[in-house]
C-alpha cells in the first residue's frame, strides 16, 4: 500500500502544518524581515540570540524580536560571504553571561581581512569586556570561505572552524597557516598544552585538524566531533574530525572545480581521512545540531544538517561511522543557513538572505 504525505493548506498568521510519514509539525516564524541571519545560541526556550551577517547581533526576548541590536559588536567586513557569523555560549553561561562570536574582520586599510573571534560578556543591551581570542593568520584577499562555526570540546576548549580562503586551498595541507584548518584554543586564547601540532616547527600551535575546504557546521555528540564543509562543484563532505588527522582537501576530493575542470584526480590517498558521507551534487551544508529532544521521538539522537541548495535540512541516523538513514526535511522553506535545538525539544531554524527568518518547529 502506498503511503500518503498529506500536506496541510491552512495558514493560520505565522504557523502552518506539515505532515510526514514519521512525524506531525508546525511552523511558527519567530522573526522575518532580518538581514541575512547566520549564527543561531539558544539561551533558553523563549530567549535566543542570533547573528545577522550584515553585522548586527540581536536577540529574541520572552519570545519576540527585540528591535534594538545588542550594542558593542566589533567592526565587521560584510562582503562576499563575510560578516558577523557563529556564536556560541559559554558551557556556563548561565553563571558568568559569557559569549563567542567569529566574523570577517577588516585589516588597516580594508585590502585584506581575516577570521576574527571574539569572547564578551553579554548585558541587557550590550557586550562588555570584548576580547579578541583568535585571529587567523595569515589574512587574506577574498571575502569567501571563513567557516566561522564553533563548538566546545568536553574538556572546555573552543573548537573553531577555519576555512580555506578559495583561492589559498593549496594551503590548506600546509601547518604554517591557518587555512583550511579546526582550531582548538582555551577561552582566554591561549594554546592548550596538547595541540597536536604545538612541538612541530614553523606549526601553528592553534591547529588541530587540518585539510579541510569550507567548514560550514561542527557538533561535538559524546566526545565525537562531527564537522560538515562545502565541497567545490559536488564532494560536500561530512567527517568525524580528530586531532592530527589530514582530511585531505584539495588532495583529495569527490568534486569537480566549478568550471568542470578536475582539482584533483583521487579521492583517496593514504594517510587522508575518508568522509563518513559525500554529497554529489552538492547540498551546500551549513548548520548542524544533534538531536537528543523527545518532543519529536523519531528524530531523537539524529544529526541535523541545514543546507542552502536547493534548501532543505537533513536528519541523518549514525551507528557508529556509518549513516544509516538520510531523511530530506523542510523543504519547502528555501536555503537554510543555520539549525539549533531548544530545551524543549522544538528546532530553530535560519532561512537564508536579505529577508531571512527564525522558524520553530514544533509539533501540534
Amino acid at each position: 500500500m502506498i503511503r500518503k504525505i498529506l500536506y496541510s493548506l491552512i495558514s493560520i498568521l505565522f504557523s502552518f502544518s506539515v505532515y510526514t510519514e514519521q512525524q506531525e509539525y508546525e511552523y511558527e516564524v519567530i522573526a522575518d524581515n532580518l538581514s541575512h541571519p547566520w549564527g543561531i545560541a539558544v539561551i533558553d526556550n523563549d530567549n535566543i540570540l542570533f547573528t545577522e551577517l550584515s553585522g548586527q547581533l540581536r536577540v529574541i526576548e520572552d519570545g519576540v524580536l527585540n528591535p534594538e541590536p545588542i550594542k558593542g559588536v566589533p567592526e565587521v567586513l560584510f562582503a562576499g560571504q563575510g560578516g558577523l557569523s557563529g556564536i556560541i555560549l559559554d558551557p556556563n553561561f548561565d553563571s558568568n553571561n559569557k559569549i563567542y562570536i567569529s566574523f570577517s574582520s577588516p585589516d588597516e586599510g580594508r585590502k585584506t581581512n581575516t577570521l576574527e573571534v571574539i569572547s564578551s560578556t553579554l548585558t541587557s543591551k550590550s557586550l562588555e569586556d570584548v576580547k579578541t581570542i583568535f585571529k587567523a593568520s595569515p589574512s587574506r584577499k577574498t571575502a569567501a570561505h571563513y567557516g566561522a562555526r564553533m563548538a566546545f570540546l568536553d574538556d572546555g576548549t573552543l573548537l573553531i572552524t577555519s576555512g580555506d580562503g578559495f583561492n589559498y586551498r593549496e594551503e590548506a595541507q600546509y601547518l604554517d597557516n591557518h587555512y583550511g584548518k579546526i582550531i582548538r584554543i582555551n577561552t582566554d586564547g591561549s594554546v592548550p598544552a596538547d595541540n597536536p601540532f604545538v612541538s612541530i616547527d614553523q606549526a601553528k600551535p592553534e591547529i588541530w585538524s587540518y585539510g579541510h575546504r569550507n567548514l560550514q557546521g561542527i557538533s561535538v555528540v559524546n566526545g565525537v566531533v562531527y564537522e560538515n564543509e562545502h565541497g567545490p562543484m559536488g564532494g560536500d563532505e561530512l567527517n568525524i574530525a580528530e586531532p592530527s588527522k589530514n582530511y585531505g582537501w584539495p588532495a583529495i576530493t569527490y568534486g569537480k572545480d566549478y568550471s568542470g575542470a578536475t582539482i584533483s584526480p583521487f579521492t583517496e590517498k593514504e594517510g587522508m581521512e575518508q568522509p563518513i558521507k559525500y554529497w554529489v551534487p552538492s547540498i551546500a551544508p551549513s548548520g548542524m545540531t544533534y538531536y537528543e529532544g523527545n518532543k519529536f521521538p523519531e528524530w531523537t539522537n539524529s544529526l541535523f544538517i541545514s543546507a542552502l541548495v536547493p534548501g532543505d535540512v537533513r536528519r541523518l541516523e549514525i551507528l557508529g561511522s556509518k549513516i544509516t538513514k538520510e531523511e530530506i526535511l523542510f523543504s519547502d522553506l528555501g536555503r537554510i543557513r543555520d539549525i539549533a535545538t531548544s530545551p524543549d525539544g522544538s528546532l530553530i531554524l535560519a532561512t537564508d538572505g536579505p529577508k531571512g527568518k527564525l522558524v520553530r518547529v514544533t509539533n501540534k
